[in-house]
């Protein structure tokens, strides 16, 4: 039976984009716990890509769907009940910049309103960054941890050019805002650094690396936890607002280290003083409230097929 926290019209739901590592990873856990997915890519080579996926022909429908073209939107929402949107940068502009922001802003307008004129949908998960919660120019003076009451601050991150952080942030506003007006059920994550096979030293996450790591809110998240946690939050009912998303904190040389070999495995290691070695950076960032929620998540039963 379906758990006891699920309650939606159908079983249907849209990823969008379903072609990076996120959506790919998403899709597939959903296929696993009995759902109905519509794949919506913006590229039909990323058709082939979901080959290996072993399920019933008729629970996976693979869509074409551009965050720019409205009519391609409400075609790849078209009978479901949910929507798991996650922004994937246009294949001929993947480096994030000033311009992107626009870019990223209208791509989850469109989206949003395509749910809001989709009389089916039932909820939202959108995902953020982190980067939309940690910049702000008082961070080192606020006394409490980070979490989803706080905001980075748009003039801050444009005076340093922090384009993602600035991206992410005016993007959700501006998905809370149309949510809000329209009466859309959306939830956001807000994740930290993802963990996938594709990391590189050129993910926009990483500007400002330095400065996140001293300020003890440097944090990365598994692929896998991360497809839980959207999952976990779709079903629970209870689910509200934004939700930091992270399962590791980058707080002591060690791990920093390990994830700058893994960046860059080519760049030779520095040596380090001991104390240097030894030094853990205070955590200043919290996710409680994910945590929280996603308590007996495990444990609960797939859907019915």
């Amino acid at each position: 039976m379906a758990p006891a926290s699920f309650h939606h019209i159908t079983n249907t739901v849209c990823v969008m984009d379903a072609s990076g590592s996120l959506g790919f990873s998403l899709v597939e856990r959903l296929l696993q716990r009995g759902y109905t997915v519509h794949a919506a890519v913006q590229n039909h080579d990323c058709e082939l890509q979901f080959g290996g996926l072993s399920c019933d022909e008729k629970k996976l429908k693979i869509l074409y769907a551009d965050p720019f073209d409205y009519k391609s939107i409400i075609d790849a929402l078209r009978g479901c009940c949910g929507v798991f949107y996650n922004f994937e940068p246009p294949q001929d502009q993947s480096s994030y910049d000033e311009f992107m922001t626009e870019v990223e802003i209208r791509a989850a307008h469109n989206v949003l309103e395509a749910c809001a004129q989709t009389e089916t949908i039932d909820k939202v998960v959108f995902t953020s960054s982190a980067t939309a919660v940690i910049w702000r120019d008082d961070r080192k003076s606020i006394t409490a941890d980070f979490d989803e009451r706080h905001w980075s601050d748009i003039n801050f991150c444009r005076k340093f050019k922090l384009w993602h952080a600035l991206s992410k942030t005016l993007a959700e506003k501006a998905a809370w805002a149309l949510a809000m007006d329209r009466g859309v059920n959306m939830v956001s994550v807000n994740a930290g650094l993802v963990m996938s096979p594709h990391l590189s030293i050129k993910n926009p996450y990483l500007k400002g690396a330095a400065e996140m790591y001293e300020d003890g809110v440097f944090v990365t998240v598994g692929l896998n936890f991360l497809v839980d946690a959207q999952i976990c939050i779709y079903e629970d009912v209870s689910s509200y607002g934004r939700y930091l998303c992270f399962n590791h904190v980058v707080n002591h040389h060690e791990d920093a280290v390990k994830l700058a070999s893994m960046l860059t495995p080519s760049a030779p290691s520095n040596p380090q003083s001991f104390d240097q070695d030894m030094r853990i950076i205070q955590q200043r960032i919290s996710s409680k409230k994910l945590n929280k929620l996603m308590v007996d998540f495990e444990s609960r039963p797939q859907l019915e097929n």
